[in-house]
């Protein structure tokens, strides 16, 4: 490295946020990165070690020390040239992707990890700054033509690197904005849409075709786009959330968490939302159930639209603040973490079970709920057993209850039904190691054969997907020759 001894003389910095009753006046992005210089000594503190273990924690295997490195020499062009061998999309996961690099970075064993995450995002919006993102379509075509079913990361993905490869790519959207989850479920705040289109224009600019409001299995035949290319690739996400089978669950007031942040995202893009479906919690009491980043997503949102107040509550116990002894670095900490959203004003409660819901006129009016006990662990399993704490039952006024519990796996009707592709024994999507579905030629990526997961692994899937797509079209074509 440049400066080997970097991590002892520059400290980390972060980047600078708007203050919360600034950035809860607006939509858009409030995070600025340091200056250039400062970046290029943020990369002088990455160490070098014989193990690069940020590698190993990242899905899709960032070349990091490399590009470290080369930030700190201010040799920008390379950086991105060795950031995207990797990465197609360093803009979406410098903004949403946990970093669960830093998580595995030596010097975070006994420090503040070295800001990979930030440096990232720093090579790729320097770059197109600069204007070195440059639209380079494929120098020949194969004469064979894919389609990819699902616009989110791990679609978008699959579809660039087949395109590079030079086979015609159409990718279908049964939404009206091309993009998926990074268009309509992650808040704008987070990652401005501007950002997604931006990359789908090169996309575009390089050959490959969105077709938007195009619901293939339902208003286009899933038959006969199988007869029209010479590949499927199916990249839908797992979007059946997990309910809640409680007394008053149909009450007016009970969402999911993904119908009310898609709404909102639809509306700050122009679409008209009818009064009758309008989810706004202006002036309202909000009750978040579920820990996750959709949850944090709903109480950013709230927030923003003016709710009264904000609780989230979660079933499982709070996690500690420092690793515990069974989860050692390098893995991924289970630690309390408090995301942006949690800043601007939140109420956090945990060891929670929702017993049911009650209200009036067929409107929300209480969540009404009972702690737990963790304490104790299952003989068999030895896993924590869940136990409600007897006389702690109680009830909580609220206006809008939303569903933040994980989601169950892909939509097993329309799409799946109709292509005919065997399920797993958790109901995702079963593939072989090439992302093969049981149908010949249907291939599949992302949350709906991996589950419910990060932006960083659709990526990796829709890269692992594309390179099984490819061999077997080369296969077909050999065998053809034959």
């Amino acid at each position: 490295m440049g400066e080997v001894k970097g991590f002892l003389k520059h400290e980390r910095q972060e980047y600078t946020k708007q203050p919360v009753e600034e950035r809860l006046g607006h939509w858009d992005e409030f995070t600025a990165l340091p200056e250039e210089k400062d970046m290029c000594r943020q990369g002088a503190r990455c160490m070098d070690c014989g193990i690069p273990f940020c590698q190993w924690g990242c899905p899709v295997g960032n070349i990091i020390p490399s590009w470290n490195d080369l930030v700190y020499k201010g040799q920008w062009q390379e950086a991105l040239e060795r950031l995207h061998k990797t990465n197609n999309f360093p803009e979406f996961t410098g903004r949403v992707c946990p970093a669960m690099c830093e998580n595995s970075c030596t010097l975070s064993v006994n420090a503040p990890a070295v800001t990979i995450k930030n440096i990232e995002l720093a090579v790729i919006e320097h770059a197109y700054a600069q204007d070195l993102v440059k639209a380079e379509p494929p120098h020949s075509r194969s004469g064979l033509k894919v389609a990819v079913i699902g616009s989110g990361p791990s679609g978008l993905a699959c579809a660039d690197e087949l395109n590079k490869k030079g086979h015609k790519v159409t990718v279908y959207e049964k939404n009206e904005y091309a993009g998926g989850i990074l268009t309509l479920g992650i808040p704008n705040y987070k990652l401005e849409k501007s950002v997604v289109a931006r990359r789908l224009k090169r996309m575009e600019q390089e050959g490959v075709v969105f077709k938007t409001s195009a619901y293939v299995g339902v208003t286009i035949d899933a038959g006969d786009l199988k007869k029209q290319y010479d590949a499927v690739v199916l990249c839908g996400g797992a979007e059946q959330p997990r309910d809640i089978q409680v007394p008053g669950r149909a009450l007016k007031g009970v969402y999911f968490a993904m119908d009310y942040l898609t709404q909102q995202t639809r509306r700050l893009l122009g679409s008209r939302i009818e009064a009758t479906a309008e989810i706004n919690a202006k002036g309202r009491r909000v009750v978040v159930l579920g820990g996750g980043d959709t949850g944090a997503d709903c109480v950013g949102t709230a927030n923003r639209q003016g709710a009264v107040w904000v609780k989230q509550f979660e079933l499982m116990p709070k996690p500690p603040l420092t690793r515990a002894e069974d989860n050692p670095w390098p893995h991924w900490a289970l630690i309390y973490r408090t995301s942006t959203s949690h800043e601007e004003g939140c109420e956090r409660d945990y060891s929670i079970a929702t017993q049911q819901f009650s209200g009036e006129n067929g409107q929300l009016k209480k969540l009404h709920a009972v702690r737990l006990d963790w304490s104790e662990k299952d003989p068999a399993t030895g896993r924590p057993r869940m136990k409600e704490v007897e006389g702690s039952a109680f009830a909580v006024e609220c206006d809008l209850v939303f569903l933040a519990l994980g989601f169950l796996g892909p939509v097993k009707t329309g799409l799946l039904e109709k292509f005919g592709v065997e399920l797993d024994a958790r109901g995702h999507v079963k593939a072989d190691a090439n992302k093969m579905t049981s149908v010949p030629g249907v291939f599949t990526a992302g949350d709906m054969t991996r589950g419910q997961s990060l932006v960083v692994w659709a990526i990796h899937e829709g890269r692992a997907a594309a390179e099984g797509v490819d061999a077997w079209l080369a296969n077909q074509k050999k065998q053809e020759r034959s």
